[in-house]
């Protein structure tokens, strides 16, 4: 069997829906699998899923808006934490050296040619190299508010070279664009993960053991 390069929407601390996709996908030494961000916070083993992707060279991430967050806290920035992410800071403390030493080693994007992985998206008619972070783990509609859910989302408008491959936005289905495919189909809400197989063009979905997050 050829390599794939398997991208997989928000894990969230689901650490053993991780463990059935990887079954799901039958992921081979030779595979490579790619979050879309959102590793930690809300699910119930968030140490668990980082200890995994960075043990694993084949395993590799973007940042998203609840990674950064704990990451600029740990860094001495002035940030206001959620309740989940204060609960994650603490499960996280003991070992928090190693833990922020990963994160700070994360990109905003990861670029595979024809396609780019980012958490939240991608400001359409603006180059990459001037997409804000902001704008790539908060996105969701076009306007003033950048997170707000109500307007036009970016990926109903991105018309770009590469296919935008994001999280960040729960659906019960992956989101669809003419250039982009939604993969956080609410795993830690009790829903689904998936996954995405570029070579193929294949999604797969495994259902959440339960829901562990009732926002």
């Amino acid at each position: 069997m050829a390599s794939r390069t398997i991208v997989i929407g928000d894990i969230h601390g689901c650490y053993d829906e991780l463990e059935d996709m990887l079954a799901e996908v039958r992921f081979a030494a030779d595979d490579r699998l790619i979050s879309v961000g959102d590793l930690i916070t809300k699910g119930p083993k968030n140490r668990e899923v980082l200890e995994r992707f960075m043990s694993e060279p084949q395993f590799s991430a973007v940042l998203g808006n609840h990674d950064l967050a704990l990451r600029r806290k740990w860094n001495g920035e002035k940030v206001k934490l959620k309740d989940s992410q204060k609960t994650t800071k603490k499960e996280l403390k003991k070992d928090k050296a190693r833990y922020v030493a990963y994160l700070n080693s994360l990109p905003f994007m990861v670029d595979l040619g024809t396609h780019l992985v980012v958490h939240a998206g991608v400001r359409p008619g603006v180059a990459l190299h001037s997409q804000t972070s902001e704008d790539l783990t908060e996105l969701r509609c076009l306007g003033k508010k950048r997170s707000a859910r109500d307007g036009i989302p970016w990926y109903e408008v991105y018309d770009g070279e590469k296919v935008v491959l994001f999280g960040h936005w729960p659906s019960p289905k992956p989101r669809r664009g003419k250039r982009a495919i939604g993969l956080d189909t609410g795993c830690v809400y009790g829903k689904e993960l998936t996954a995405y197989i570029i070579e193929t063009g294949e999604f797969k979905t495994v259902p959440a053991r339960r829901s562990y997050d009732g926002s």
